[in-house]
């Protein structure tokens, strides 16, 4: 893998039309189960070298929501077939393979690294990529647009003239419209910005 490389990564979850689980708990980060991750091995520069959707089968609420699938576009049939959690790392941890050691990965904001990180110590999943440092693109591109408010990711888009490719809210499509946003990045600002690795051993 080349040093300039990096990961941009994009998760779907479980959700529910009113924010609470069948069980009537406040849906969060420790009830949603990651439904999709989505992956997208860059350049700064915006240059997609490789990109695959990683599908997986929840197991504590295993029937996906009619609101859930219409978000996502990710559907029960798709689900059922997918492997869980931990066996779906364990294939993006082979697709991803052995990165330099000045590799980091990145997300549109912080919840899928929280996300990523709660999942995997609750089903025992070792992420390799959290052994190294996390960027939140949200923040560099704020930090380096002066951007404050609309900040979602289709606003980003839109800030550069760009429209949303493929499907809201799918976690390929996600990543794959957050390396066209890399290029206007101040990549100067990018070590002030690095979250450090947790490590999963």
């Amino acid at each position: 893998m080349k040093p300039e490389t990096l990961l941009v990564i994009d998760l779907e979850a479980t959700c529910w039309g009113d924010q609470r689980t069948p069980d009537g708990e406040p849906q969060s980060i420790e009830n949603m189960e990651i439904i999709e991750l989505g992956c997208a091995l860059a350049t700064r520069e915006g240059q997609v070298l490789d990109s695959q959707s990683f599908l997986v089968r929840p197991t504590r609420y295993p029937v996906l929501s009619g609101f859930c699938a219409e978000l996502t576009s990710i559907t029960q049939a798709m689900v059922v077939e997918a492997p869980d959690f931990p066996r779906a790392i364990q294939l993006l941890n082979e697709w991803l393979g052995s990165p330099s050691e000045d590799f980091l990965w990145c997300s549109w904001g912080n919840y899928d690294r929280l996300h990523l990180l709660a999942q995997s110590q609750l089903d025992d999943a070792r992420p390799l990529l959290l052994n190294y440092p996390h960027l939140n693109l949200k923040r560099l591109w704020r930090r380096t647009t002066g951007q404050k408010k609309k900040t979602g990711l289709s606003s980003a888009l839109a800030f550069h003239d760009l429209t949303f490719e493929g499907n809201h809210h799918r976690g390929l499509d996600d990543a794959r419209n957050i390396v066209r946003l890399l290029p206007f990045m101040d990549w100067s600002l990018e070590s002030e910005l690095l979250t450090p690795p947790e490590i999963s051993e």
